[in-house]
């Protein structure tokens, strides 16, 4: 089923958990298009929709140093707006990867959820 639904994984080429991922896919001979955040950036209406479909705090990267690096006021009273904001200004606060497999949405790489989805 997932091998003929188009695969565009997001996030950023130097991140260890992309990386992870897209060995995954690549050993299971799974072609995907890679958008990374640095060269092609990621626009509001695609954040507002992946935060439709999983919920913004999941996209949200917290633990993150890019997150934890901003003063205060910024990780403070965080809104889906606010939020949204953040992730484009920062595409580094955006949870990696998020790999889409025909509209419907992977975040963050755990090999079971991937196996189940893409088989």
């Amino acid at each position: 089923m997932a091998k003929s639904k188009q695969i565009t994984i997001y996030g950023i080429r130097n991140c260890d958990t992309m990386k992870k991922a897209w060995t995954w896919l690549d050993a299971k001979g799974l072609a995907y298009t890679l958008h990374d955040y640095k060269k092609a950036g990621i626009d509001k209406a695609t954040l507002e929709a992946w935060a439709e479909q999983v919920g913004w705090e999941v996209l949200l990267n917290r633990a993150g140093t890019t997150f934890k690096n901003l003063q205060e006021k910024d990780k403070e009273n965080v809104t889906e707006k606010k939020a949204i904001a953040l992730m484009q200004a920062n595409p580094s606060m955006i949870k990696r990867p998020v790999l889409d497999v025909g509209g419907k949405l992977i975040v963050g790489f755990k090999p079971e959820i991937y196996a189940a989805a893409l088989g």
